[in-house]
């Protein structure tokens, strides 16, 4: 069960916005519960922000200097990209718009196995093919030695970057980041594709009109990629991208889509987000970022498509891949259930594809809510990990705290890698164990909901109003909603079971709630059952008529009190940890035997559950998460059940002779500890 936090809304504040412009309540009641609280707030929120001078941020003066005279010397520049979706979108603006103004020119990205920016080989190679000047997008601020290196090598560097800068700049003819300490611009959110874009301008005199046009629908796409806030100008590059993409000029992209069979009527940031950007990084993860980036220059159409089927293979590859180390991942769980009493998930494994281990670190905080970390080892004893985190559980301190034993780290609040070798690994994870059990509460993943819904919100008009709050995405997600106390009327299966529909009342409205990739014959609940959903809202149209579809991302029985529950699993992960509990709370939890027959009857009589089901129903005053988990536990110690700690799923087994409980090893351990 996932935790949830309802924001609360201001329905005065609301209704008085609503008197002074035409937004629709529910998107205004929306913004209140995000902390928008006067007018001015509001109209600052839907007017696009111009995009400033791109001369604003320090250097670029210098930058477009650099630049103008090596094409005017028509001496070889090089545009030094990154293997990400921003790094490839970032180098595609750049290269193209040099290669307009007839510059000679070409483009290098390091390959993932070279790591993360530039290297002294790479910089020896390109010295090789005469390159004059290196201009990088997405990279290079601190690419220390690797600047010393290039003008020993005799040639020069721009630096075009947005990660955070050091003390020291890299010695550079310029080095333009909005992170730079002494740059005054005002706007510091841009990706690497949002600064090429600024200089593209730059060159061309400081006007965006033409730039725009041309890299607007890349822009966003590296924009959307990269998880910038979308705020400020991020905002209003994506909604300009946004309104040329259907319609892009550029031949991989637009082939790309149509074989992702995206319809250009309803493309949105999600579309980039998780129907775009995903197969141009797979190039990156699987293959080359250079076939992402011939797939996206390339004017032959036939080449093109090449291309476009190639980085869609990719990422069909990357897809399968992910699959096959959750697969490894769940079967050790299952025969290791130890790993989730932990407070972070960490996970080896051998051989596993390092370009998806981050991307399964995220579905593993996904679903168990809690900070997860994925290593892979390869032949040579050499490890890299990724980790993903919450709010409140900073990542980076972490792997500060284990940094004896790494080689390298990096990364942020919510997201890290590193690297170590494969010995090192066992000591790794027991500084994690230790670093985390330094907080008072564990860390957990939360599901926000903007506000609880009204009846009278599942409206055609409400709901379309909503359109106004795109584009979405980091620092402006998607709105949920929270429903509370439905009244389940039916339970439709869909696909063969593997999704469902449920017709439901709630207050005076009827509607239907889609549940995608939630089995029909697993659900918490039954007709006339009263559930909380969280959800969001759309507008599905079909037939030239149009609905509001009710779209479900969780959902539990009404009346689940959400704070017993994890304090109560808490308890139980510390209780198998080994940790110290007082004897009473030890006494409390050890199941009477009456409790036991109770839980037994109710699995034999649904054959199969879920432990999160199964507390939904019985939970009650004297039968808390952990004395659950226990009967669970005891039942599987003697073959009752069969139980699958990875999926929390029990199954009844067929009994052939009476059990004697009393000898399970669960039971005779708690009671040693009276």
């Amino acid at each position: 069960m996932k935790k949830w936090k309802i924001n609360k809304y201001d329905s005065d504040k609301a209704a008085e916005f609503a008197s002074k412009c035409d937004i629709k309540r529910l998107a205004l009641e929306v913004l209140t519960s995000r902390g928008i609280n006067d007018f001015q707030q509001v109209v600052d929120y839907f007017t696009d922000d111009e995009l400033s001078d791109p001369f604003e941020i320090k250097d670029m003066d210098k930058a477009v200097e650099a630049i103008n005279s090596a094409v005017d010397a028509y001496d070889l520049i090089c545009v030094y990209g990154d293997y990400d979706c921003d790094g490839v979108t970032s180098t595609v603006i750049l290269y193209s718009y040099l290669e307009s103004m007839g510059a000679n020119v070409m483009y290098y990205i390091p390959e993932r196995e070279e790591g993360y920016g530039m290297n002294i080989s790479a910089v020896e190679r390109l010295a090789e093919k005469d390159v004059r000047l290196i201009v990088t997008v997405d990279n290079g601020i601190s690419a220390l030695k690797e600047a010393e290196r290039i003008y020993a090598l005799g040639m020069r560097l721009v630096v075009t970057d947005h990660h955070q800068a050091g003390d020291i700049m890299p010695r550079a003819e310029a080095v333009v980041d909005p992170h730079r300490p002494d740059c005054t611009s005002g706007f510091k959110d841009l990706c690497g594709a949002g600064v090429a874009l600024k200089l593209c301008a730059a060159l061309d005199g400081g006007n965006y009109d033409a730039v725009l046009e041309q890299y607007a629908d890349i822009c966003a796409i590296g924009t959307v990629a990269d998880i910038v806030p979308l705020r400020g100008e991020n905002r209003t590059i994506v909604k300009k991208g946004l309104d040329y993409l259907p319609n892009t000029e550029v031949i991989g992209l637009d082939l790309l889509m149509e074989r992702a069979g995206l319809d250009r009527e309803k493309l949105s940031s999600s579309s980039i987000a998780f129907r775009i950007a995903p197969v141009i990084n797979a190039s990156g993860r699987f293959g080359s970022p250079v076939t992402a980036v011939k797939a996206l220059l390339s004017e032959d159409e036939a080449d093109a498509g090449d291309y476009a089927d190639a980085i869609i293979t990719l990422n069909s590859r990357r897809k399968q891949t992910e699959t096959e180390i959750m697969t490894d991942i769940v079967n050790h769980i299952n025969l290791h259930p130890e790993v989730l009493d932990q407070r972070v998930l960490v996970l080896a494994g051998q051989g596993w594809h390092h370009g998806v281990i981050g991307i399964v670190a995220s579905r593993m905080l996904d679903y168990f809510s809690k900070p997860a970390i994925i290593i892979s080892c390869d032949e040579n004893g050499n490890a890299r990990g990724s980790a993903r985190s919450v709010k409140g559980f900073n990542i980076f301190s972490c792997l500060s705290y284990c940094h004896d034993v790494l080689d390298k780290f990096g990364g942020h609040e919510c997201a890290g890698g590193f690297s170590l070798p494969a010995e090192n690994i066992p000591d790794f994870i027991k500084l994690v164990y230790e670093f985390a059990s330094g907080f008072d509460t564990p860390p957990t993943a939360v599901l926000t909901a903007d506000k609880q819904l009204m009846p009278q919100d599942l409206d055609i008009e409400s709901v379309k109003g909503l359109s106004v709050l795109e584009p979405v995405g980091a620092d402006n997600p998607q709105p949920v909603f929270a429903i509370l106390g439905a009244r389940v009327d039916k339970i439709i299966p869909l696909s063969q079971g593997k999704h469902t529909k449920i017709d439901f009342t709630y207050g005076g409205a009827k509607a239907q709630a889609l549940m995608f990739g939630v089995k029909s014959d697993k659900l918490c609940f039954v007709p006339n059952d009263r559930i909380d959903m969280l959800v969001n809202l759309e507008i599905n149209r079909f037939n030239g008529r149009e609905t509001v579809s009710v779209k479900v991302i969780d959902h539990r029985l009404s009346g689940v009190k959400q704070e017993r529950y994890f304090a109560a699993k808490d308890c139980y992960e510390m209780l198998m940890r080994g940790e110290t509990l007082p004897a009473g709370f030890i006494k409390k939890i050890i199941p009477q035997r009456s409790e036991l027959i109770e839980v037994y009857k109710y699995i034999s009589g649904v054959k199969e559950t879920t432990l999160d089901n199964l507390f939904m129903r019985l939970s009650s005053d004297s039968m808390n998460y952990c004395k659950l988990h226990i009967c669970i536990d005891i039942f599987k110690d003697k073959e009752l059940i069969d139980f699958k700690p990875s999926s929390s799923r029990i199954k009844i087994l067929p009994v052939s002779k009476r059990v004697d409980l009393e000898g399970s090893d669960t039971l005779v351990k708690l009671r040693a500890m009276l």
